[in-house]
C-alpha cells in the first residue's frame, strides 16, 4: 500500500548515497528518485523506500528485502510523509514577545541569540545546574550524542535526561543487573518464530508494532506456543494459546508464582544454574514464598492457568520471555522484569540459541538514545558517568579535563518536577511532556514556572506552545543519521528530500548555540562527522560502535550492523576482516565480570497506590493502533485521526452497569492528581476492576492527568500502568 503527501516545493533528492530507481524513465517521463530509508516511528525501524518526484510529492513504497518488516508497514509508517507538509509543521523560528507574551516569527539569528543569552544569564546567576536539558528517544544517535556532550561540556550541567526514561528504563536496569548489559533483544527478531514458546508480557504488539505480529503468527504456524500476559484481551491476546489476565500491578507476583511452580515441579535446569549463573539460592528462597494459591489471590489468575503456563514454557525445547511497557512502567518495574529473567535463568532459557529474555523497546531510537549520553547517569558507549576510566576516555575524545565533567543528575520526572525551582531554564528537544509525562498537569505547571524554555521540534506541540523560543527542525526524511532498533541493529536512515527553507537540523542548532556560548569547535553540524566522534567515544564501551561507519552501513544497507561491533575483527574471524557485529549475545558468556548471569532475589509488593473506598477502580494506560506516543505528529495526519479521533475510557459491562454508564456517553475518570473526560467504550475484553485509557491526546481527555509519578527505586521509571481512580457519570437521568 502506498501513501502520498506533498511536502514543500523545495523538496528534492538530497542524499548522494541515496539509491536511485534502477528502471530508467521513458522519454518525457518524470524522474523519480527512490531512497532506501526507515520509518520514523517505533523501534522496529521498518525498512521503506521513499519515492520523491520533481513536483515535490513523496510516496512510501514497500522495501521487501529489509528483514525486520519484509515490506510490511502499519498505517503510521505509510502516512509518515504527511508530516513533511508545510501545512502541519513548523517552518520558521518563533520567539515570545516580552511585551505581548505572544509567539511571533523571528530570524534564526535572533532565536539562537535569545537562547544563548538566557542560558548564559541563568548560569551566571544560579550556576550551571540551573540549566536543564531534556531529550527524546526519537533523536538519532548523532543528535543524542551531541545533546549529551552539549549539556556536559558547553553548559557544564548535570541536569540532563530524556523521555526514554519513561519507556524501557526498568528493562534496561534489570538487564544490567542480570546480564551486565542492556540491549533490547539479545537476538534478532527472526529467532522468535523458531523457538518453542514465547511468554509476551504487557505488550499489545498487534497495535503498537503491527509488522512484528507476523513473528508470533509464524511461531504458532511452526508449532510453537504463545502465552500473552495482559489485563485486557487485546488484539494480540486474541492470538494467544493461553491468555493470562492479571490485575494491573501484579506481574511481579505472577512471574514469582511461575518460578515457584518450576521449582516445585522439578523443572529447573541445575546444570545451567551451576555452570552459568550465581545467586540462585537467594532467588529461589524468595520465589518459594509465592505459592500458587497465594499468587491467584494477588493476581486473579487461576491456579490451573498458572500451571499450564509453567508447563508450556518448560516443555518447549527452547523458550523466550518478551516484556514491554506493561510490567516495566511500574514503581517495581525493575524487580518485575528481574523476576521474569529469573524464570528464564532457572530453566536454562538464556544464553542459548532460540532462548532468552528480551525487551520490546518502544521509541524509534529508544535503544540508541539511551546508549550515547542523554541519560542522567551515562556517557557515550553506555559507559557509567561515575566510572573514572569511562570519564577519562570520553573526556579525552572531547578534549576536556575529566574533572570538568559533572556527575549524575536527576532522572526525567525528577528533572521535570524541579523546573522553576532549582532548574530555571530548559532546552528541550524531541519530546512533549505536557502530554506524555505522569501527573501531567503538575508537569505543565512546572514548565510554565520556568524563567526560560526553548523547544526544538518538528511541530508546534503542546509543550512547544509554552516555550519562549521554538525552533523548527528537520525530520527523518530530511536528514541523514543513524538509529538503533530494538534488536541492537544500527541502521543508516538516509535523507530523501530537502527541508523547507527556514528549517535547520538539531545538529545545526547545537552547533550554533555552542558557538555563541564560546565553543566554536567540537560541535559539527554534519551527521557523519558527529558519528565518527561517537565511534571513538564508544570504543571499548559496552555499546561499542567503533567498528561501524557510514560506509559500512551503506555496504550493509539491507541489514545494518549489530552492536557491539568493535574496530578490530571478531574472535575467530579471518585476520584483518572487520568486525561483523554481534547478532546474538551471551551464547558463550554473559557480560558480567565473571561471565555468569546473576539471579536477583525479588518479592512481590503492592503498587504505590491501591484502590480504596474513594478511588475503587484501577486505571491502566497504553496506545492504540493509529496514534503514536504523545500524538504530536500522528494527530496531524487526517487518515490516522479518522481511524482514532480521540480518547476513550474502556470499561467492563459489569462496571458500566453498576455505575449506569452507557457505551459512548462521556465519563469522568478522577484520580488524586487530576480528572479526564472521554467517551465510555464498554467491552468484555477488560477486567471488571480495571479501566483503560490511551494517552495520545491533550486537553480534557489527557490520560496522564491521572497517572502516578511514583518512581522505581532503581530505574526511576514512573508508575504509568497502575493508579487508583473513580468514575463519574456525567449524563443526568
Amino acid at each position: 500500500m502506498h501513501s502520498t503527501a506533498t511536502p514543500p516545493a523545495a523538496a528534492t533528492p538530497a542524499d548522494p548515497a541515496a539509491s536511485a530507481d534502477p528502471a530508467a524513465p521513458a522519454a518525457g517521463e518524470a524522474v523519480v528518485e527512490v531512497t532506501a530509508t526507515h520509518c520514523p516511528y517505533c523501534a522496529l525501524q521498518c525498512g521503506m523506500d521513499l519515492a520523491a518526484g520533481p513536483g515535490g510529492g513523496v510516496e512510501v513504497r514497500e522495501r521487501a528485502g529489509f528483514p525486520v518488516n519484509r515490506g510490511a508497514l502499519c498505517g503510521k509508517g505509510r502516512t509518515a510523509p504527511a508530516v513533511l507538509s508545510s501545512r502541519v509543521r513548523l517552518t520558521e523560528p518563533l520567539v515570545r514577545d516580552r511585551a505581548t507574551g505572544r509567539l511571533a516569527a523571528a530570524t534564526w539569528e535572533a532565536a539562537l541569540d535569545r537562547i544563548a543569552g538566557e542560558l548564559s544569564r541563568t548560569r551566571a546567576a544560579h550556576g550551571a545546574d540551573a540549566c536543564g536539558v531534556f531529550g527524546g528517544g526519537g533523536l538519532t544517535n548523532e543528535k543524542a550524542y551531541a545533546l549529551g556532550k552539549f549539556a556536559r561540556v558547553v553548559l557544564g550541567t548535570s541536569q540532563i535526561d530524556y523521555n526514554g526514561r519513561f519507556c524501557m528504563s526498568s528493562a534496561a536496569a534489570a538487564g544490567q543487573r542480570a546480564f551486565g548489559l542492556d540491549r533490547g533483544l539479545p537476538f534478532p527478531l527472526e529467532d522468535i518464530p523458531r523457538t518453542g514458546c514465547v511468554i509476551l508480557v504487557g505488550s499489545n504488539l498487534a497495535e503498537t508494532m503491527p509488522p512484528a505480529l507476523r513473528y508470533l503468527t509464524e511461531l504458532r504456524e511452526n508449532g510453537g506456543t504463545l502465552i500473552v500476559v495482559d489485563p485486557r484481551r487485546t488484539r494480540t491476546a486474541e492470538q494467544a494459546d493461553l491468555h493470562l489476565a492479571p490485575r494491573p500491578g501484579t506481574d511481579l507476583a505472577l512471574a514469582l508464582g511461575l518460578l515457584h511452580l518450576v521449582v516445585a515441579e522439578g523443572r529447573t535446569d541445575e546444570e545451567f544454574i551451576a555452570g552459568r549463573t550465581s545467586g540462585w539460592e537467594e532467588a529461589r528462597a524468595a520465589a518459594m514464598a509465592h505459592w500458587p494459591e497465594h499468587v491467584e489471590r494477588i493476581t486473579g489468575v487461576p491456579v490451573p492457568h498458572l500451571r499450564d503456563a509453567a508447563r508450556l514454557f518448560c516443555d518447549a525445547g527452547a523458550s523466550m520471555v518478551l516484556t514491554a511497557r506493561g510490567p516495566e512502567q511500574q514503581s517495581k518495574g525493575t524487580d518485575t522484569v528481574g523476576a521474569w529473567i529469573n524464570l528464564c535463568l532457572a530453566t536454562g532459557r538464556a544464553g542459548r540459541p532460540l532462548s532468552g529474555y528480551g525487551c520490546l523497546t518502544g521509541q524509534g531510537n529508544g535503544q540508541g538514545g539511551r546508549e550515547h549520553g542523554q541519560k542522567a547517569d551515562q556517557l557515550p558507549g553506555y559507559r557509567k558517568l561515575t566510572d573514572p576510566a569511562a570519564r577519562a576516555h570520553v573526556a579525552e575524545v572531547w578534549g576536556v579535563d575529566p574533572e570538568s565533567l559533572p556527575g549524575p543528575g536527576r532522572s526525567a520526572y525528577e528533572l521535570l518536577d524541579a523546573l522553576g525551582g532549582d532548574v530555571k531554564s530548559l532546552l528541550l528537544m524531541g519530546s512533549n511532556p505536557v502530554v506524555s509525562a505522569p501527573r501531567a498537569a503538575h508537569v505543565e505547571e512546572r514548565l510554565r514556572s520556568l524563567d526560560f524554555l526553548a523547544v526544538a521540534d518538528v511541530v508546534l506541540s503542546e509543550t512547544a506552545e509554552l516555550a519562549d523560543v521554538v525552533l523548527p527542525v528537520t525530520q527523518w526524511a530530511e536528514e541523514t543519521g543513524t538509529v538503533t532498533n530494538l534488536e541492537g541493529r544500527v541502521l543508516l536512515r538516509r535523507r530523501a528530500v530537502s527541508a523547507p527553507a527556514g528549517v535547520r537540523s538539531d545538529l545545526e542548532v547545537l552547533h550554533g548555540l555552542a558557538a555563541r556560548l564560546g565553543h566554536t569547535e567540537g560541535f559539527p553540524a554534519a551527521p557523519e562527522e558527529v558519528f565518527e566522534e561517537l565511534r571513538r567515544a564508544s570504543a571499548g564501551g559496552p555499546a561499542d560502535y567503533s567498528g561501524i561507519s557510514y560506509a559500512r552501513l551503506a555496504e550493509n544497507e539491507g541489514e545494518g550492523l549489530f552492536w557491539p561491533c568493535g574496530s578490530g575483527g571478531a574472535e575467530g574471524a579471518e585476520s584483518g576482516a572487520p568486525h561483523p557485529g554481534t547478532r546474538r549475545l551471551f551464547l558463550d558468556r554473559f557480560a558480567t565480570e565473571d561471565g555468569r548471569a546473576r539471579f536477583v532475589p525479588v518479592v512481590h509488593r503492592a503498587a504505590a497506590e491501591e484502590p480504596d473506598a474513594e478511588y475503587p477502580v484501577l486505571l491502566t494506560t497504553g496506545r492504540v493502533l493509529a496514534q503514536y506516543q504523545s500524538g504530536a505528529q500522528t494527530r496531524r495526519v487526517d487518515e490516522l485521526n479518522s481511524a482514532a479521533p480521540g480518547p476513550f475510557v474502556e470499561l467492563h459491562p459489569r462496571l458500566a452497569a453498576r455505575l449506569r454508564i452507557e457505551d459512548g456517553e462521556p465519563v469522568a475518570v478522577v484520580s488524586r492528581r487530576g480528572r479526564a473526560v472521554a467517551p465510555a467504550r464498554v467491552t468484555s475484553s477488560i477486567r471488571s476492576d480495571t479501566v483503560f485509557m490511551p494517552f495520545h491526546w491533550p486537553g480534557e481527555g489527557r490520560a496522564n492527568s491521572l497517572t502516578h509519578p511514583a518512581l522505581d527505586p532503581v530505574s526511576r521509571m514512573p508508575e504509568f500502568k497502575v493508579c487508583a481512580v473513580r468514575l463519574e457519570r456525567l449524563r443526568s437521568g
